[in-house]
């Protein structure tokens, strides 16, 4: 009878792999991480920034059962939590909602909900695809060659997100620019804290620009400042914090995946034929894009007791985090992992996490890549590369979103 090795994370830190590692290619999972599974299994250790060693869940089984376990925390204010990445750590220290357990997560959840659920984004659908005919005319007006990131996703994820909150649009550039530096990974931990503070302050002007109004407005802002923050239960502070990360996260992210998911098709030519054959067939074709290029790929947790996985055993207080990229490739799970394969449908990934703290915005983001996709292939079917693809340059790791800094296309 095999029993769980209990391996004590203070041993020789310097001899482990580092985490999170880079990618060689902006859609495939770093190849360490797949020697280690290979080699020693689904949880492995390796060691974060700052030295400190940490357990890698790289199975996807693993991976669901820990998403779950109440023994595993999300608790951002512990002294002990792990960062990635001293821009994370700058991060974890000002939102709220993602870095909480239990009944606080919960209530949080609850008052965010019903702006994100599957009725309010077919509400939104019909916006959401005027506004991508909108950016992707504005491309062909202004001709080649066009970046995808700037002149597509952006705008729209941008453009979704405010109407979402009740964010003026007007001020798109300016949030976009804190957020930018926040997932910089070349800023220090105290630019990172600068850049965040400049976004709570225009939150702040907003959330009390919003107290004064008579009539509130629809945006999910003005229903926790005129329900929530004037009922006193909840207070001003929350409802800034809210709003930095529901900002941060509804933009960022779904910006990476529709440029991300373009350079893709763009390679995978064969893949991109039968997408354009079967336009309705674009939900599925999101699913698989999601569990193929995972682009959030670092989920933090920390061992509140100990729990034993994948055949080892956590400790409590021992760092844990989570490889959605590798998770999402793991050959027990998903028959050639490896293979983009638009008619999967494997709606068992973990592109958008596990259990309670499964991304709130994922109907949200759904919508948007298939809105911009199927209209940008559509209307632009000689779309391609307008520089090698070797010359695109892939996101550093600790970026926390992986992703391409931009998309030059041409048609």
């Amino acid at each position: 009878m095999s029993h769980p090795i209990a391996v004590s994370l203070t041993d020789d830190p310097a001899s482990l792999p580092d985490f999170p590692q880079q990618r060689h290619c902006p859609y495939q999972p770093p190849p360490g991480y797949r020697e280690l599974r290979r080699a020693e299994g689904p949880v492995v250790r390796a060691r974060l920034y700052d030295g400190r060693p940490t357990w890698v869940v790289l199975g996807h089984t693993e991976a669901r059962a820990l998403l779950i376990d109440p023994r595993l925390s999300s608790d951002w204010s512990r002294p002990d939590f792990p960062s990635p990445s001293p821009r994370r750590k700058a991060i974890q220290k000002a939102t709220i909602l993602v870095g909480m357990d239990g009944e606080e997560h919960a209530s949080y959840r609850r008052r965010l909900i019903s702006s994100f659920s599957v009725r309010r984004t077919r509400e939104l659908g019909e916006g959401i695809q005027r506004r991508s005919v909108e950016l992707v005319d504005a491309i062909l007006e202004q001709g080649p060659p066009a970046d995808i990131l700037s002149a597509l996703a952006l705008p729209l994820s941008s453009y979704t997100i405010c109407g979402i909150l009740g964010v003026p649009y007007e001020d798109h550039d300016y949030f976009e620019a804190q957020s930018a530096a926040l997932v910089s990974p070349q800023v220090s931990e105290e630019q990172a804290t600068g850049a965040l503070m400049s976004l709570r302050d225009y939150l702040t002007s907003l959330v009390e620009r919003k107290e004064k109004e008579k009539t509130p407005g629809d945006g999910l802002l003005d229903t926790l400042v005129s329900r929530d923050l004037a009922g006193g239960t909840i207070s001003r502070d929350d409802v800034i914090r809210l709003g930095i990360i529901l900002l941060m996260a509804g933009h960022e992210t779904t910006a990476s995946m529709i440029t991300l998911s373009t350079f893709t098709l763009l390679q995978n030519p064969e893949q991109l034929a039968a997408f354009r054959a079967d336009p309705a067939g674009g939900a599925l074709a999101v699913e698989e894009l999601l569990r193929y290029l995972s682009i959030g790929d670092v989920a933090m947790r920390i061992a509140a007791e100990d729990i034993t996985v994948g055949g080892v055993t956590l400790r409590a207080g021992d760092s844990v985090m989570l490889s959605t990229a590798e998770i999402n490739r793991d050959p027990a799970a998903f028959e050639r992992p490896d293979e983009l394969d638009l008619a999967r449908g494997a709606r068992h990934h973990l592109g958008f996490g596990f259990g309670v703290h499964q991304c709130i915005g994922q109907n949200l983001a759904r919508a948007e890549m298939e809105s911009a996709l199927t209209t940008l292939f559509t209307r632009i079917p000689g779309l391609r590369l307008a520089v090698p693809p070797e010359q695109v340059e892939i996101k550093p790791a600790q970026s926390g979103v992986q992703g391409i800094y931009e998309l030059p296309v041409a048609w």
